[in-house]
């Protein structure tokens, strides 16, 4: 914290800061003198604005006498409101998390509710896993030439592959198999299935290492996902034209296209989730990774699933967008998703 922002200052950044938010323009002292808070004079508060503007807190985008926050002053802003609501959780009265066992369904009605109730664009990551176990590995058969094996992790995480045999197989070398991997395997971090474990498991599978060693090879893809894997559902982007300061074409255009794209969003929510953090994180302009979004704002926060499963949520907008309710939004529903997916697991265990 400045030690040179006192507590007024403070109060005439923040009422600065909540003016622009509602009304887009520059802000004046005389319309900051409007606020019974302050109980102070034109005069004080533009002698204050002043100081603030040399400070780096506020700028002035023109030769008018209003000022607009800076990223510095947006960034002090935030950090005294996550204190403030750090141990708040409201409830959203107008979220309804469909009450299903499809994630898909469930992000992407997230993604949708929760740009219509904050008014700016949304992001949901579909949840990654890290520091998986396997739990078994089922081989089946599909015909005479090909097996399934069916690869489960922790988390329930599930992969099949097609195998392709050369010739047919008995059901007690299939057994065999079976047994060979399951023993072996069970129970063991994927990222402990190396080099050496595999050229041990070929040799005891004998006549049928190759086949083993494809069989590795989707226990291997279970763990390394393509980072392009990563999917994200995206809602409201068309709100950015609801924002003058974002409503240029040019601007929108690009924002528009970020997250059509994805891509992007994909290699931000790859940095975030990479960060230990998992509470609520806020990006302000040239905080962010993305050249299109400079003029934004980005809230992030981590939803855990257990078991090593955890994604993002994000909500990006103007500078100068509604961070009190945007964090109680974000806050509120990882609870709510918490709780959905926890009871969704409780019913698939039962």
């Amino acid at each position: 914290m400045d030690e040179q922002l006192t507590d007024r200052k403070k109060r005439i950044l923040k009422a600065i800061i909540k003016t622009y938010m509602e009304t887009g323009e520059p802000v004046g002292s005389r319309t900051i003198s409007k606020d019974a808070d302050l109980n102070v004079s034109s005069a004080t508060i533009r002698n204050e604005m002043s100081d603030l503007t040399d400070m780096g807190y506020i700028v002035q985008p023109h030769t008018s006498a209003g000022r607009i926050p800076s990223d510095k002053g947006y960034r002090l802003y935030v950090d005294e409101l996550m204190k403030e609501k750090e141990d708040e959780i409201e409830e959203i009265r107008n979220l309804m998390i469909e009450k299903t066992d499809k994630m898909e369904k469930v992000l992407k009605n997230v993604a949708r509710v929760l740009a219509s109730n904050t008014n700016y664009a949304t992001m949901v990551s579909v949840p990654q896993y890290s520091g998986n176990k396997l739990k078994f590995i089922q081989l089946s058969r599909v015909n005479e030439q090909q097996l399934v094996a069916v690869v489960v992790c922790e988390g329930n995480v599930i992969r099949n592959q097609i195998i392709d045999l050369d010739e047919e197989m008995d059901d007690e070398t299939l057994l065999k198999l079976n047994l060979l991997l399951n023993t072996n395997l069970n129970g063991l971090p994927i990222q402990d299935i190396n080099l050496g474990m595999i050229a041990r498991l070929k040799e005891q599978a004998g006549i049928h290492s190759g086949l083993v060693a494809r069989v590795l090879d989707a226990v291997a893809a279970t763990i390394h996902v393509d980072e392009d894997d990563l999917e994200i559902y995206t809602s409201g982007a068309t709100n950015f034209f609801k924002y003058p300061e974002l409503s240029d074409k040019t601007k929108a255009t690009e924002l528009i296209s970020t997250f059509e794209e994805k891509q992007q969003l994909v290699d931000l929510v790859k940095e975030r989730m990479a960060d230990d953090n998992t509470g609520v994180q806020v990006y302000i302009g040239d905080e962010l990774p993305i050249s299109t979004m400079k003029d934004c704002s980005v809230v992030t926060a981590t939803y855990e699933l257990g078991e090593g499963m955890h994604g993002t949520i994000g909500i990006v907008g103007p500078k100068r967008m509604d961070y009190e309710n945007v964090v109680n939004s974000l806050k509120t529903l990882k609870v709510e998703l918490d709780e959905v997916f926890k009871k969704n697991k409780n019913n698939q265990d039962s």
